[in-house]
C-alpha cells in the first residue's frame, strides 16, 4: 500500500498571504478553486472571516465570536478556478495591511445527503477527507446528519448561522473524546478547557461514524429550525493528522510526529483555559515557524515563535501554557506541506 494518496498537498490545502490594496475584483491565486476560505488581517484587531462555497461567497462568519452569519457584498465576492475574488471591503480594505488566507478544497457544488435523520447538503472530498455540511437543526436530541466522507471524522466544527447570542462554535476532536458522559467538547471561539457537555453531540448516545454524526439539543449544534454549517475532517495519512501530545513545560518541548512536513498547525490546551494557537508555513517561512495567531480572539498577529515545522512533524519550542504546560494534554489539527514519503516511496522535502 502506498504511504499516501496525496503527493501534492497544495492541490487540497494552501496558505496564501497578500497585501491589501483596495482594488475591486482583485484576484487572489490559491492554485485551485477553494470551497472553504478563512481570512485574517494580520495587522488590525478585527474579526476573522470564514467563507465557503456551500453557504455561498459573500456569506461570512467569524471564528472569534458567536455572531450570526452576515453578507459582505464587498468582501470575498466569488470563488473561481484558481482562487477567489475580493472587493474593496473586508479582506482588502486597508491598503498596506498584511493578510493571510487558509484555503481548503472540498467537492465543489453540494449535493443532497439523506444518510442521517436530517437531510443535509454536502460538498465532500473523500481523497483529502474534508466535507462541508449544511443542515437545518431540529432541536431534538439524537438527530443524525450525513457528512459524505465515507470515513469516520476525526474532527467536526459546527456553527449556528442564525443565532448571534448563545451559539458557540462546537468542536469535536477524536483525542478529546473520553466517553458518552464526557464527550470532551471544545469551543473554537472560547478559551475554555474541554467540557463534559453532553447536549452538543448527543445527550445519551454520541454517534460519529463513516456515514453520520449525531447531535444533542444544544442551540449551537442543533438549533430548532436554524441553518447550521459543519466542517468535517477525516484523517488522511501523509496529508492530515488530528492527534494529541503531553506537554513537558520545557523550552526543549515535545516533538510531535505527523508523518508529513506540516504547512498548518492548530493547537489547544484541553486541560485549562488557554487560547487556540495557530501557525503556518507562509507567514514567516523559517524555523521556529512562525508568527502566532489565535482564532478565538481578534488580537493581531504576534511575533512569538513557538514551533519548528519539520520534515515529519513539529517541535514545540516554548514553555507557554498555551502549547507546553507540564503534564497537560494538547490536541492539534495539522495539514501537510509535503508527505514524509510520496506514494512511490520518494522522500519528502527535508527541513
Amino acid at each position: 500500500m502506498a504511504y499516501t494518496d496525496i503527493d501534492k498537498s497544495d492541490d487540497y490545502f494552501n496558505t496564501v498571504t497578500y497585501v491589501a490594496n483596495q482594488t475591486d475584483d482583485r484576484q487572489i491565486t490559491v492554485g485551485f478553486q477553494p470551497d472553504w476560505t478563512w481570512l485574517r488581517d494580520r495587522d488590525q484587531s478585527v474579526n476573522y472571516d470564514i467563507y465557503d462555497s456551500v453557504r455561498g461567497a459573500t456569506k461570512s462568519i467569524s471564528s472569534n465570536n458567536t455572531s450570526a452569519e452576515i453578507t459582505q457584498a464587498d468582501g470575498l465576492k466569488s470563488f473561481n478556478s484558481t482562487g477567489f475574488t475580493l472587493g474593496t471591503g473586508w479582506g482588502n480594505q486597508t491598503t498596506g495591511d498584511d493578510y493571510v488566507s487558509w484555503n481548503w478544497l472540498a467537492g465543489g457544488t453540494a449535493s443532497s445527503n439523506s444518510d442521517g435523520s436530517i437531510t443535509s447538503n454536502v460538498s465532500a472530498n473523500t481523497t483529502s477527507g474534508f466535507s462541508i455540511v449544511s443542515y437545518t437543526g431540529t432541536g431534538s436530541d439524537g438527530a443524525t446528519v450525513g457528512h459524505g466522507l465515507g470515513a469516520t471524522p476525526a474532527c467536526i466544527i459546527i456553527k449556528n448561522r442564525i443565532d448571534s447570542s448563545s451559539a458557540f462554535w462546537c468542536v469535536y476532536h477524536q483525542k478529546s473524546f473520553v466517553s458518552q458522559s464526557d464527550p470532551g467538547v471544545l469551543y473554537l471561539n472560547d478559551t475554555s478547557a474541554r467540557s463534559a457537555d453532553t447536549n452538543v453531540f448527543g445527550l445519551s448516545t454520541v454517534t460519529i461514524d463513516s456515514d453520520v454524526f449525531s447531535l444533542g439539543n444544544y442551540n449551537g449544534s442543533n438549533g430548532s429550525s436554524d441553518n447550521m454549517i459543519a466542517y468535517c475532517f477525516a484523517e488522511k495519512k501523509g496529508f492530515s493528522k488530528f492527534g494529541s501530545y503531553t506537554g513537558n513545560g520545557n523550552a526543549d518541548g515535545p516533538f510531535v510526529y505527523t508523518g508529513f512536513k506540516p504547512a498548518w498547525v492548530l493547537q489547544k490546551n484541553i486541560g485549562a483555559a488557554q487560547g487556540w494557537q495557530l501557525q503556518d508555513n507562509k507567514r514567516l517561512g523559517y524555523n521556529p515557524d512562525n508568527y502566532l495567531l489565535q482564532p478565538n480572539t481578534n488580537q493581531t498577529e504576534s511575533a512569538l515563535q513557538r514551533v519548528d515545522l519539520l520534515s515529519n512533524g513539529f517541535k514545540v519550542r516554548t514553555t507557554d501554557a498555551g502549547q507546553n504546560s507540564s503534564g497537560t494534554t494538547y490536541i492539534y489539527m495539522a495539514f501537510a506541506e509535503n508527505p514524509f514519503a510520496t506514494s512511490t516511496g520518494i522522500a519528502g522535502t527535508a527541513r
